[in-house]
């Protein structure tokens, strides 16, 4: 079963839910592009949230979903507004689904919640999940361990849902490996950051664009909450403080308001500019369409260059 026979979006591509990023206008986007374009709810009051479902539907006929941080204090307050919108589909993070499930199998909503291992991915199914969301470690934003490469065969092995590949998915022949693994279809984040489409600052392009494969760095691993982010004056900060022994709260304290600085603000020293691995494959801002063709076109290309080794 293909993405696109779930929720019929042209291409088995969904969009991120990038906090402070993947507002209503941009899923609005997405979706008219062909892809699954998807608010994030992360950071928001559950009455932002509604608004930006409104501006989503007054640009778009197409199918869009939400994405909640399951830790968020608003999470329950926006689980209803997503009901209550009338939204069908619902990715979720940093933890599984089970009490706003029933609520939202009633309301005939499917649930894709992220995980990053097999045991997280199985305790989703057990919850109702219609899909898990299988991410490695090459994601941006707040990660597990596991590649990619090596998470999702163990996933789609081990639950009898459908399962989306993503983390370090850019390209064509990224996308064809990660359906190869049994994916239905790929979630794609740091990509998008250079679409015209999206409303992140123009500092934060083009530190993406100017990044080598090699200028992502994990923080947060000594305190168990990892999270990829472009290196930068505060990465190094961060990282010799929760080297000396900072407590939770100082390191907190430390990077408050940072994501907001990167994509508002355009801080590229002091702001969290979360980006994963595939940045340094990244070197052109485009329009959102182009992104999505791109990657899907190049996707058949390299399956059909792929058979003539096979002969």
């Amino acid at each position: 079963m293909e993405l696109r026979n779930i929720l019929g979006t042209k291409y088995p591509i969904i969009q991120g839910g990038m906090a402070r990023i993947a507002t209503g206008a941009f899923a609005a986007a997405v979706s008219n592009a062909g892809g699954m374009g998807i608010i994030a709810a992360g950071g928001i009051k559950a009455e932002e949230l509604r608004k930006e479902i409104h501006i989503a539907k007054s640009k778009s006929d197409k199918p869009f979903g939400v994405n909640i941080m399951l830790i968020d204090p608003e999470a329950e307050a926006c689980a209803k507004v997503v009901v209550e919108e009338g939204i069908k589909f619902v990715t979720t993070g940093a933890g599984t689904p089970d009490t706003f499930m029933p609520m939202w199998k009633e309301a005939g909503v499917r649930v894709f919640p992220l995980v990053a291992s097999v045991a997280t991915a199985k305790r989703a199914e057990r919850s109702g999940a219609d899909g898990v969301i299988a991410e490695g470690t090459e994601a941006g934003g707040h990660i597990g361990e596991l590649t990619t490469m090596a998470l999702v065969p163990q996933v789609k092995a081990a639950v009898n849902v459908p399962v989306i590949a993503a983390g370090g998915i850019a390209s064509g022949a990224q996308m064809l490996a990660a359906l190869s693994l049994g994916a239905i279809a790929v979630q794609i984040g740091t990509a998008f950051l250079l679409a015209e489409e999206c409303p992140v600052h123009d500092n934060f392009k083009q530190a993406v664009i100017k990044a080598k494969d090699i200028d992502s760095v994990v923080t947060g691993r000594i305190g168990g909450v990892p999270v990829r982010i472009l290196r930068n004056k505060m990465s190094r900060k961060y990282i010799e403080m929760e080297k000396e022994g900072a407590t939770k709260e100082e390191l907190e304290l430390f990077t408050l308001g940072a994501l907001r600085k990167a994509v508002l603000e355009g801080d590229t020293q002091s702001g969290s500019m979360m980006a994963g691995q595939v940045a340094g494959m990244l070197n052109e801002i485009r329009p959102v369409a182009d992104i999505l063709d791109d990657i899907y076109s190049g996707c058949i290309k390299t399956m059909e260059s792929l058979k003539g080794r096979f002969e």
